[in-house]
């Protein structure tokens, strides 16, 4: 195991729990597009934040949606005043400053986008600007990354194996409870013992599968409860307003996660 497994890096504060960081920087070195997947809130987009701050390249992030499309993306024609003149969008401004794209959630942006990324991923690294008629080829240092969550899909999204196959892939899941207590400490300063109760909860609430919870709480939950309490909310409400409220609107779900939390605190 490498050492950068035990040590946050620099930057933005970000713990690793394995080799993700090796394999991301040696990925970015070779020309690798990368995918990360795993849960909502389990450190993917963190980690590249800290990635970027550590290779010192600049970061362009986009939060793909339902209504991402390849025009918004590579960029369009704007008026300004009495002149038309093109806008370069986030794709095409990253690729000519050589920064790292990060494409969250890449699996709801709709399909034009996929194929505008196509000749990113491969040995050509070039980005084909239809409206403008022009290729823009990869600065050095730019890098692609993408992510998703392979255990949420609104309907029939999800990634084309053609697709997958062009990435180096990197599993994320929730962190065991002691590193998650260290993790909420240091991302909040709150007192170590509410850290490692928190991080309990998690594990709890994460375990107990008849709970019908449409997705288990995340490490970014537990961040939000931490930083209620630091700063004086009684922990059982805060959990209630950071966790419970922000997993379900089902009363009797709630009620029922309430009763774990007051388990634990």
């Amino acid at each position: 195991m490498n050492g950068d497994a035990a040590a946050p890096l620099a930057g933005p504060y970000y713990r690793p729990l394995g080799e993700e960081c090796v394999l991301f920087e040696h990925a970015w070195r070779r020309n690798l597009p990368v995918l990360l997947k795993g849960p909502t809130g389990s450190g993917k987009s963190r980690m590249v934040e800290a990635m970027a701050a550590r290779l010192g390249r600049p970061l362009v992030t986009v939060a793909c949606h339902d209504e991402t499309s390849a025009v918004d993306l590579v960029g369009r024609y704007m008026l300004q005043g009495d002149r038309t003149v093109w806008q370069d969008g986030p794709v095409t401004r990253a690729v000519r400053e050589g920064a790292i794209l990060y494409l969250d959630e890449i699996a709801e942006a709709r399909p034009d986008v996929v194929v505008v990324l196509h000749p990113l991923t491969d040995h050509r690294r070039r980005l084909f600007v239809e409206r403008r008629d022009e290729v823009v080829e990869a600065a050095p240092g730019f890098g692609l990354v993408v992510s998703f969550n392979p255990g949420y899909q609104r309907g029939l999204k999800e990634l084309k194996p053609s697709t997958r196959q062009r990435f180096v892939a990197i599993r994320f899941d929730y962190p065991e409870p002691a590193i998650e207590a260290e993790i909420v400490h240091a991302e909040t300063g709150v007192d170590a013992a509410v850290a490692k109760r928190l991080a309990q909860l998690a594990h709890k609430l994460r375990s107990v599968g008849e709970l019908g919870l449409g997705e288990p709480p995340s490490t970014r939950l537990l961040v939000d409860a931490a930083r209620l309490i630091d700063s004086g909310v009684p922990p059982r409400l805060a959990c209630r307003a950071a966790i419970v409220e922000a997993l379900t609107d089902d009363a009797e779900l709630a009620r029922g996660l309430a009763d774990l939390v007051a388990l634990v605190f």
